[in-house]
Parts: structure tokens; sequence; C-alpha cells
């Protein structure tokens, strides 16, 4: 099958891709790495009048150091976020969870910030980015606006974005001295999305636990008593409230377990790395 008919529109500037969002609203759709976007239109899943091909707006590319962050700009792609010399040291959580995400190929074409404006629930960017308390800026011809990844993500495929607004960049908080970082993924094999994905931050006064792959958007929880039974009591208390789901892969019964037994074994790696 053929994508329908389209107009598409190479973006040079913000000011050019705001203009054309604001102008068509729900009827234009940004593109940049594609991955999944370029398929729903050959299935005609999507069926935008316009495409808006923001990859070519300079200030859309680099991954900077701002403030106390990593500011990843929409138009940088997986592969580059992963290959930087500084992922490691300035962000441990990243470094392990990227090597996760889909394949080699599918990593050197895909954005980091096309997965957080996908919001698919199983994703590692959009769970890591709430593990680590990140947030997502916006910008529109109205201006621009800062959510944090907890509030962005709002349901199953679904963010609190406007049609008239694009992704600029997301922001990764630094490693924190006295924090240590872990994460933990099941599947059916390596590159497809996770059944169940951990992600754990540990500092000197508890642990916050990040999940996906369970409910229709990453979910988090911070425990501040890791003893024994007591962090057994809480991670039972979490994946009971989890709204798990079941599909082919899993039963939701099977995924709370995976919470109790990955979430311990995350929070422990994290626990032993802090330093």
């Amino acid at each position: 099958m053929k994508p329908a008919p389209f107009d598409y529109l190479r973006a040079e500037t913000l000011a050019e891709a705001h203009a054309v969002l604001a102008a068509e609203g729900s009827d234009a759709s940004v593109i940049a790495g594609g991955q999944t976007l370029v398929p729903l239109l050959s299935m005609r899943m999507a069926r935008p009048a316009v495409l808006v091909d923001i990859m070519h707006i300079a200030q859309l590319a680099g991954i900077v150091i701002e403030g106390n962050s990593i500011r990843v700009g929409a138009a940088v792609r997986q592969a580059e976020l992963l290959a930087w010399p500084d992922l490691a040291s300035r962000q441990p959580l990243l470094a392990l969870a990227m090597p996760w995400i889909g394949h080699a190929q599918t990593r050197s074409r895909g954005t980091v910030c096309g997965s957080i404006a996908l919001a698919d629930p199983s994703a590692e960017l959009p769970l890591t980015l709430v593990a680590l308390g990140g947030d997502v800026i916006l910008s529109s011809a109205h201006g621009r606006r800062e959510v944090g990844a907890e509030e962005f993500f709002t349901g199953l495929m679904s963010t609190v974005r406007a049609d008239d607004e694009l992704i600029e960049a997301v922001r990764f908080p630094l490693r924190l001295a006295g924090t240590g970082y872990a994460f933990r993924e099941f599947g059916r094999r390596h590159g497809d999305f996770a059944i169940a994905a951990c992600a754990a931050v540990a500092h000197p006064s508890g642990v916050r636990l990040a999940v996906g792959g369970i409910a229709d958007r990453p979910l988090v929880r911070e425990f501040a008593d890791t003893n024994g039974a007591a962090l057994d009591d809480a991670l039972d208390a979490f994946a009971v409230a989890l709204e798990a789901r079941d599909d082919l892969h899993a039963t939701a019964q099977y995924r709370r377990e995976l919470v109790r037994r990955m979430g311990r074994a995350t929070i422990e790696e994290a626990m032993q790395c802090r330093g």
C-alpha cells in the first residue's frame, strides 16, 4: 500500500515549521527520523495533509550541557547520543538504557525526541526521562513551554503536546554525586519493545523506581525504606496498584510479578553503584 497524498515542507527554521503547524493544526505531522511515521503513512493509518520535516533546522541539532542537564535537540538521532563520548560519565542511566533501543539500523535513523513524542509505554527513552525527572521543551508560534516528564505522558501514545506545537528538545538531568543508576529490561528478543523494564535511581535518602511496559505510560514510585521486607512490601503495593495490561506477549499478573522481581534487582544494583 502507498501513502495517501500529502504536501511536504522541508523547514529550514523553527519559525517556518511553527507557521505550518499553526495553519494546519492536526492536519500536519512533524517528521524527523520517521521510524514510526513512515510505516503508518504506508499503511494509511496516518493521513496528514502536510509533512513538516524538521531535520534541517540548525537550532534543533546538537547535544549540549545546559545548567544541570543534557539538552538533546529534536534533530539528534539516537545513535548520535549513544556515541556521545561523555554519555556514561554525564548520565549513566542513559548509557545503560540506550543499547536496548531497537537495533543499530533503527537507532541510526530514529531520533531521541521522536521516541518521546511517540510516547510508547514500552519504549526506553520515555522511561528513562521519567526516571530521571527530566523535562520536555515544547514550542509553537505562540511561544515556548517546559513540561516535566511525568506530566508530559498522559496515556497510551498520548501526551500534552498541542497540535500546533513541536518538541524542540528534551533535557536529561546530569549524574549526581552519591547517586547510583541501574536499568533492566525483559522482552521476547533484544530490540523488541519491553514486556517490562525498570530504571532505578538510588540517592542518599532512598530510591526512585520507574517501570515501563506495564501500564499505558511510564510510572514512577519513590521508596524511602529499602531494607529487606519493607522493600518487598512496598514493591508488592506498587505492583498491585499498577493498571497492568494483558496482551499477546504477557498477562497483567505476569507483568506485576516482573515488577516485583526486576524492581528489587534493579534497585539493589543501583544502590551498589552509589558513589
